[in-house]
């Protein structure tokens, strides 16, 4: 009886598409791939706030570029 169950669920985990349980490795890669999206995230955020404080500020920064390359 025992034999069948695990013949059912080889069939069961190839039929669903998983051969086998992921590993501890594959788990974390999507993971990894989260964390980098979420932190280029925060980065364009944070970009684009330090650009709002600028321009709040009235700092033009391409005329300070222009003015330090002296084009």
């Amino acid at each position: 009886m025992h034999t069948i169950l695990q013949s059912l669920d080889a069939v069961d985990a190839a039929a669903s598409g998983r051969a086998h349980e992921p590993e501890s490795g594959e788990s974390e890669r999507g993971m990894a791939t989260a964390e980098l999206l979420g932190n280029a995230a925060l980065g364009i955020a944070a970009l684009v706030a330090i650009w709002a404080v600028l321009q709040a500020v009235g700092l033009d920064v391409m005329e300070w570029i222009r003015a330090q390359l002296q084009v």
